[in-house]
């Protein structure tokens, strides 16, 4: 009897300990770098009035912003220890760039120099780290190419917007996104057989060129997306033949082909941060020229691993300021002059958050929101 007691009290205890493990497995796996990440639901907003003056992005404020977003999303103890959280040495770190909304809501100098200048305290040389954005001319026209700062590199994936959007030069053809979905301006110059017009090809700097990506976003409405943030500005960022997700104001994927194309492994293991700048927003008309009717100050920056609780949070700010001066949601709006798309597909955040890409329930979202003036 004795020796049959020990047996099932080491039984017992095997059990437990295996059971312990079990429930210690996902902790350990959601400590991993990549998406959703180490804080998956976790957003942490930074408000600063004194961060645009005049229309004008200022530095020691955006710094600070910065510096605090870090330290509150990792609780690091210092700025250096927080962005050491996520970077190394030896790292080469692609930072994703943002021209569209030239000239009203695009990224800002002050912005990328704060994010470069975390960069290399945490041991990444300049020399490793990449402005990265798809189109080189909207680049160019954006001014990045000016003020990136000396060392940084600068990589695109093609050399200017085309409608026929199939060039694979900066291309990657071992890695796409598959979807039966076809640019109907495409069937009259290639055969219907051709598996590139239903492909998608990942760019060289996120399967070439970098180990870890910082996806600095916007805060912005997007016509055939409903909102353009995290989430799609990877999608519609580092791929190629993506105007077929939104051919024209009815035929619009966007719904399914953003998360399609940022559940593949190279995303989900590269990106590592997303941070959205929010110093100036736009509420409609977007991504592009239009959206200078419909800009507003938001003064505030939001940090995340989960870009989809960063993009839910983000969506609900602009339906905020659409409430605010009398505009319907996005869900809910129709087209007008600014805005041609018949159904603005913001859905593409959930979806993204049913490919297991982060968190859309806001019971599950913790926002952290610091005002620093």
């Amino acid at each position: 009897m004795n020796l049959d007691r020990r047996g099932f009290l080491a039984a017992s205890v095997s059990a437990a300990l295996a059971a312990c493990a079990d429930k210690e497995k996902p902790i350990e796996e959601a400590k991993k770098l990549g998406i959703p990440g180490p804080y998956p639901g976790r957003v942490v907003a930074v408000r600063d009035e004194r961060s645009i003056v005049d229309d004008v992005f200022q530095a020691e404020p955006i710094e600070q912003m910065i510096a605090r977003g870090m330290m509150e999303l990792t609780h690091a103890p210092s700025p250096e220890e927080a962005w050491k959280e996520f970077f190394e040495p030896g790292d080469v770190v692609a930072i994703k760039l943002n021209p569209v909304g030239l000239p009203h809501v695009i990224s800002s100098p002050e912005t990328v120099r704060a994010i470069i200048a975390g960069l290399e305290s945490a041991g990444v040389k300049r020399n490793d780290i990449i402005g990265y954005e798809r189109y080189k001319n909207q680049a160019v026209d954006a001014g990045f190419l000016d003020w990136l700062p000396e060392g940084v590199r600068f990589e695109a994936g093609s050399e200017s917007f085309q409608q026929v959007q199939l060039d694979m030069e900066g291309y990657d053809r071992d890695l796409y996104m598959e979807m039966p979905l076809v640019h109907p301006a495409y069937v009259s110059d290639f055969a219907l057989d051709d598996p590139h017009l239903r492909r998608s090809y990942v760019a060289k700097t996120l399967t070439k060129s970098a180990n870890k990506v910082v996806n600095l976003c916007l805060l912005k409405h997007h016509q055939s997306a409903g909102v353009t943030i995290a989430l799609k500005n990877l999608s519609h960022g580092f791929v190629n033949n993506v105007s077929r997700s939104h051919v024209t104001t009815t035929a619009n994927a966007c719904g399914l082909f953003i998360p399609a194309v940022v559940d593949m492994p190279i995303f989900r293991e590269k990106v590592v941060l997303n941070i959205l700048d929010g110093v100036k927003a736009a509420y409609h008309g977007g991504p592009g020229t239009t959206v200078g009717h419909y800009t507003w100050e938001h003064r505030t920056m939001y940090f995340a691993t989960d870009p989809v609780a960063l993009d839910k949070t983000g969506w609900k700010e602009i339906d905020a300021k659409r409430a605010e001066v009398g505009r319907k949601s996005i869900a809910e709006m129709k087209p007008d002059e600014h805005s041609a798309w018949l159904n603005g597909q913001v859905e593409h955040i959930e979806l993204a958050s049913n490919f297991g890409l982060g968190v859309f329930d806001d019971d599950k979202i913790r926002v952290k929101r610091i005002d620093l003036a």
